[in-house]
């Protein structure tokens, strides 16, 4: 976990704080975690106003449960509860139509030197690739090496086992390396197991 992430984790206060308290604790809390669940979602969804509205929903949901969320690890409890809210999202609208990753917009910051066109390009290429991944691979592969959880943290968010992350992040890392133009060679992929 990356230390940015272990400082929020780090905001807690006792049970019996008074309500202004909560309310500054959580305010503190939801300073350092809303840039991190942007991405989550963003990376997740691929859509900025999706992800926006998805963080929004999971900021309010882990504020109503603050008390027990702040007990734990309060942003493991908000990534959870993001994650719930996006798979919901696809349950409900299995038949939804996402862009294209062809028609995703070629570049959504604004301009920049030549180094940083091309690290917008490179990250375009990427959430194109991951917009063509199944659910399933792409929350795994966002979780685990884009925000850089253990695949214990994964199983946990995502309530499944170990093995199903390692093995779907496996899949997903190889999909993603064709689609990236990356092909590995014959026996990097065992090597990595």
């Amino acid at each position: 976990m990356d230390a940015q992430a272990g400082e929020v984790a780090a905001v807690r206060a006792p049970a019996d704080a008074p309500r202004a308290g909560r309310d500054e604790e959580f305010a503190a809390f939801m300073t350092e975690a809303e840039p991190l669940l942007g991405r989550m979602a963003w990376l997740l969804c691929g859509d900025v106003h999706r992800a926006e509205e998805l963080v929004q929903h999971a900021l309010v949901r882990t504020y109503v449960a603050w008390p027990r969320a702040r007990r734990g690890d309060p942003l493991a409890y908000a990534r959870r509860v993001l994650t719930n809210l996006r798979i919901d999202t696809w349950r409900k609208h299995r038949g939804e139509v996402l862009v294209p990753p062809d028609e995703l917009p070629g570049r959504l910051v604004g301009h920049g030197s030549d180094a940083t066109a091309h690290v917008h390009a490179e990250r375009d290429a990427l959430v194109r690739a991951l917009a063509r991944l199944s659910p399933q691979r792409r929350r795994v592969v966002v979780l685990r090496y884009l925000l850089d959880l253990s695949e214990r943290e994964v199983a946990d968010d995502l309530n499944i086992s170990v093995g199903t992350v390692k093995s779907t992040a496996a899949r997903g890392l190889e999909q993603l390396r064709r689609l990236l133009g990356e092909t590995p060679e014959p026996g990097h992929l065992e090597e990595q197991r």
